[in-house]
């Protein structure tokens, strides 16, 4: 997904080209369409590509999205133009500067988009439910709230202990999710404090 978001924001933020705007001004306009108001043509989709209760039914739909691709723009912009300028000048092409200057520079706006999409894929509730309908294929977040009885169980008493137990494993990969790119938060946070 940040391959894919950052192939899409950096023609937008370092690229001259007709409709540029446009496309940026379309792409943000799909932040404001809710989760919820999509499921039902999606849903739609992946019945007739055959794909439901797939892994690729849980994964195609967050394989890039409109906020990585803003998020990664507008970093992008922030990267001095004279950078750039240099590396063309020593004969790099758009996908060398992209590839070997834009990337590495982006760290800290690539590792937040990560921590950003690992938790709301992790934590989704809704598309893997309607997505899915074996346990084989389910998220932890829909397995846990199987243990309820609301959603299919077929126990009438709610197992508390098992409740707890999967909520804190699913609690522990997100949090080892941030510890390791904790320090990219931190640099970010130097340098967009830092104005030259």
């Amino acid at each position: 997904m940040l391959i894919l978001d950052s192939l899409a924001a950096y023609p937008l933020a370092r690229m001259q080209f007709p409709g540029r705007d446009l496309i940026f001004i379309l792409i943000v306009s799909g932040l404001m369409i809710p989760v919820e108001a999509t499921v039902v043509p999606l849903f739609m989709l992946f019945n007739r590509l055959k794909l439901l209760n797939t892994y690729e039914a849980l994964i195609l739909p967050v394989v890039a999205n409109c906020f990585g691709v803003f998020l990664l723009r507008q970093f992008f912009s922030t990267i001095p133009t004279e950078l750039e300028d240099a590396a063309r000048i020593d004969g790099a092409s758009s996908l060398q500067i992209y590839g070997q200057l834009i990337l590495p520079l982006s760290r800290p706006a690539l590792a937040s988009l990560a921590i950003f999409t690992f938790m709301s894929s992790w934590n989704a509730f809704l598309w893997p439910l309607m997505a899915t309908n074996t346990d084989k294929a389910r998220t932890l977040p829909v397995g846990i709230a199987m243990f309820i009885g609301g959603l299919g169980g077929t126990t009438a008493i709610v197992e508390y202990g098992l409740i707890m137990a999967g909520a804190s494993l699913a609690t522990a990969p997100a949090l080892i999710v941030f510890l390791v790119l904790q320090r990219y938060f931190v640099q970010g946070i130097t340098m967009t404090g830092i104005k030259g």
